[in-house]
């Protein structure tokens, strides 16, 4: 059965993808820094995923099997070093210098040496063959739809692209103020923060840890990079493209382990600063482990509101289904919560929701395994959901069937519940409703004009507040809306949405001080680097100066 689902779901991504002309496996010996075969990865010929410490691609004393999410096979082997293995990461931090392998009076040139990487990168990542060697290895350790996986390749690239040339040395712009004298003006620059480490989650194994970490390289840091083991050879991969471009071998360490280990390097690493995406649970541990030298997006209990106006019903259908149920759910920008105006209810919106979620399959991962939840134990929060008094299962809640997914993961139908908003709000459910499920999963509620102050104090009792859409071109709801709520990716206007965010904007929380963001040059300044302010005070001292009293 799988073998046959395999054929169709090529089958089937071979119509998303935009380059139909050539076979990619012809070109596979075209790639320099390629040290694998996507289509030959399997139980039978499983792929290595190695380390980079100081220069080198190591191994370990053990080896990770990670499992085929769609058939389980042990189809790829990770050296994963233990707590016994970190010195060599821990010394390559150490001897990092605070003051990073450059800045604006140490090294200059390294800032054109990473335009010339970006322009070379992002030049190999345009190239038909290469995008689609990595769009196939994001499908093979992260399901999702060939556009989708495609789409993360995309912005890495146009990403890169945006800091090509001058743009790398343009994020350390300088300004300078008169002083009180002649001889005197403070300059402020942006300053490297030297070792620091990078630690990146599941969903998107090129996007998050690609843009983190040029952004750190921009500002002068070296990093560690940790990515998910589950999906590490999607950011291995990337880094020998990065080195066949030209970046310096010794620039980035790449490390592979478990989360003790990587704690253990931390604490003895002493990184300046820390990027951590992934949970909030996990993230306010290291908060505390690491004494505050840390950024984080975290998880995010991400909601939508249609408001009053109700237009474009099959586009704003379209657009709930993309948000909620794109990458099965797994996206940290994923639509957890709808509430809808009740005129909305009115329309054919639920309706055209139902049918556009049916449309999902396996066969083309437009649905797939959830890497976090098990099929049981989102079942049994549904099961939990539907005691509330009110509420009720408007589609889904069933397991997926015909498949070979194995059952350390979850494999469900797209699924919506419904739960009344004056459930929601009491303080013995409000905690129940609002646990984020990493899957194809969504609340919906309904909401009347009366009602809108409920709404806004459900967004204010939540605790992560990274993307939300207010969909409605009524320019005073979005005033009401907007000016009482908190996330710091927020999308406004009919055609509003939560998932999607591109590379030209700002991609982040907001409402907490170690918020950190991704995209931007903004987001690279303040995740990567730290103000510096720098007074020059060359005189002349005044003519018969003499020295004064002591105060």
């Amino acid at each position: 059965m799988y073998r046959l689902q395999l054929m169709r779901a090529r089958a089937s991504q071979s119509a998303f993808n935009w380059v139909t002309s050539f076979n990619p496996s012809r070109f596979i010996h075209s790639l320099p820094f390629a040290t694998v075969k996507v289509e030959e990865i399997a139980g039978s010929q499983p792929a290595e995923v190695h380390n980079l410490v100081q220069g080198k691609w190591i191994g370990s004393s053990k080896w990770n099997t990670i499992l085929d999410p769609l058939n389980g096979e042990s189809f790829i082997k990770v050296a994963e070093i233990d707590e016994t293995e970190i010195q060599p990461f821990v010394k390559s931090l150490t001897k990092v210098p605070k003051h990073g392998l450059h800045n604006p009076f140490k090294a200059p040139e390294r800032y054109l040496m990473l335009g010339d990487v970006s322009v070379k990168a992002a030049h190999m990542l345009s190239q038909p063959e290469v995008s689609d060697f990595f769009t196939r290895l994001i499908q093979r350790v992260s399901p999702k739809s060939y556009q989708q996986a495609l789409g993360e390749v995309y912005v890495t690239r146009k990403f890169l692209e945006n800091f090509c040339g001058d743009q790398v040395r343009f994020l350390a712009r300088s300004f300078a103020i008169p002083g009180n004298h002649l001889g005197q003006q403070s300059h402020g620059f942006r300053w490297p923060y030297g070792p620091v480490a990078i630690i990146t989650p599941f969903n998107f194994p090129l996007e998050i840890p690609a843009l983190q970490l040029m952004g750190a390289l921009y500002m002068g840091n070296k990093p560690v990079l940790k990515v998910d083991s589950k999906v590490c050879i999607v950011m291995e991969q990337m880094l020998r493209l990065l080195h066949d471009c030209g970046l310096p071998v010794e620039d980035v360490d790449f490390i592979n382990s478990d989360g003790k280990t990587m704690n253990k390097l931390l604490l003895e690493g002493n990184p300046r600063m820390t990027l951590f995406t992934g949970s909030s649970r996990v993230a306010d541990k290291l908060a505390v482990d690491l004494k505050g030298r840390i950024k984080l997006e975290d998880a995010g209990f991400d909601w939508k509101i249609l408001g009053p106006d109700v237009e474009q019903v099959d586009y704003v259908a379209w657009v709930c289904d993309q948000d909620a149920y794109a990458c099965s759910g797994q996206k940290c920008s994923a639509q957890s919560m709808l509430f809808m105006h009740e005129n909305w209810s009115k329309s054919s919106l639920f309706r055209q929701m139902n049918d556009l979620a049916a449309r999902r399959k396996l066969e083309d991962l437009t649905v797939g395994p959830v890497l976090t939840f098990t099929t049981e134990a989102m079942l049994e929060h549904m099961n939990k959901l539907l005691q509330i008094s009110g509420s009720k299962l408007l589609f889904g809640g069933e397991a997926l069937k015909n498949h070979s997914i194995p059952s350390i993961y979850g494999a469900i139908k797209p699924t919506a519940i419904f739960v009344p908003l004056e459930e929601i709000l009491k303080d013995n459910n409000y905690e129940l409703v609002t646990r984020e499920i990493f899957g194809p999963f969504q609340i919906i509620t309904e909401y009347k004009d009366h009602q809108l102050p409920m709404v806004l104090d459900a967004l204010e009792r939540m605790h992560a507040h990274l993307t939300a859409a207010v969909v409605s071109n009524d320019l005073l709801f979005l005033q009401e809306v907007i000016g009482k709520s908190v996330n710091g990716t927020t999308y406004a206007g009919l055609r509003a949405r939560t998932t999607g965010a591109p590379q030209n904007h700002w991609f982040g929380p907001a409402g907490d001080p170690r918020g950190a963001g991704i995209g931007t040059p903004e987001a690279i300044k303040l995740v990567w680097s730290c103000h510096r302010e720098i007074i020059y005070d060359f005189g002349p001292v005044p003519q018969n100066w003499e020295t004064p009293a002591s105060t």
